[in-house]
């Protein structure tokens, strides 16, 4: 008699639909590197970093290559863990007030007529660093006339206070990226809250309406496309005029997975979306990050202004 009392063992189907590589649309340009190694000597002579290359941002060949960089103020180590970001996390050293002077110096250099200047959170001050954004402003004025100026800012903890440090210097742009939709908050980036978001970006519009106020959303984080519509839509209610989207790229494998990769029409749909609500100006497609064209972005949207005035 045959026996039949054996077992037989399946292979089990995997349920991990994540994609496993990158669509053929997402292609990251190598810096040249001739402009690399310049810009690079230059930013460690004067003891500075760039979010360029803290956040290994896809567009750095292209930005680079036509010799424009976003300085990271405030160290290279932020105070808060987010999972989808490079920089590094722990304790940050003391703030150098020496940094603007040399922030301020390095545009110079580089004759800027539009220099973004961002840092990482430093939560462990009750002001977040805000002085340091207000004396660098104050610093490229003086020594490059004519440059306007973006910073790209913490929320602060939603701290008016702290906001208002910065919208006393009068930058042309402020901005400060939502990143993702409400309902993933605590999962990508647990360390902030929607609400503070909402504080500074609607904070920032009343106490310098004259400035251009911005805001950036990844996608492919897991959200829906209701959801980041939504989003959108938020910002716009909250005065945003200038809005990024970008597809979320994995830095390394113990950061957030990305969920899905959206196709190039999907993009455009969100561009769309957000011109019909109101914005002023969208960027919107899969390698687009904060500073992306933001040179252009103050310069034609200063001169449309400047006219309606």
């Amino acid at each position: 008699m045959k026996d039949t009392n054996h077992t037989i063992q399946l292979t089990p189907l995997s349920t991990d639909t994540r994609p496993k590589r990158r669509p053929e649309w997402i292609r990251v340009h190598k810096p040249p590197e001739e402009m690399v190694v310049h810009l690079r000597r230059m930013m460690r002579s004067k003891a500075l970093h760039t979010v360029c290359e803290e956040a290994r941002c896809p567009n750095m060949g292209e930005c680079w290559g036509s010799g424009t960089a976003t300085f990271l103020m405030m160290g290279d180590t932020c105070t808060r863990a987010c999972r989808f970001c490079n920089v590094n996390t722990g304790r940050p050293q003391p703030l150098d007030w020496l940094e603007p002077e040399r922030v301020a110096r390095a545009v110079q250099a580089m004759d800027l007529r539009h220099a973004v200047i961002t840092s990482v959170n430093r939560d462990e001050r009750e002001d977040g660093g805000a002085p340091i954004f207000a004396m660098v402003i104050r610093r490229i004025r003086e020594l490059q006339p004519g440059c306007t100026v973006e910073v790209l800012i913490p929320d602060f903890k939603g701290s008016q206070a702290a906001l208002s440090i910065v919208m006393n210097a009068h930058p042309e742009v402020l901005n400060h990226n939502v990143e993702t939709v409400p309902r993933l908050f605590r999962q990508v980036q647990p360390q902030s809250r929607y609400a503070w978001s909402e504080a500074t970006l609607r904070n920032a519009k009343e106490l310098d309406p004259e400035a251009l106020i911005k805001s950036g959303i990844m996608v492919g984080l897991g959200e829906t496309m209701d959801e980041v519509k939504e989003t959108i839509s938020d910002l716009r209610s909250w005065g945003v005029q200038i809005l990024t989207i970008g597809q979320y790229l994995q830095p390394s494998r113990k950061h957030t997975p990305i969920e899905r990769y959206y196709q190039p029409e999907e993009f455009v749909e969100l561009e769309k979306f957000a011109y019909g609500i109101g914005f002023e100006w969208v960027e919107s497609s899969p390698l687009v990050r904060s500073s992306y064209h933001a040179a252009e972005q103050v310069r034609k949207l200063s001169k449309r202004h400047a006219s309606v005035s």
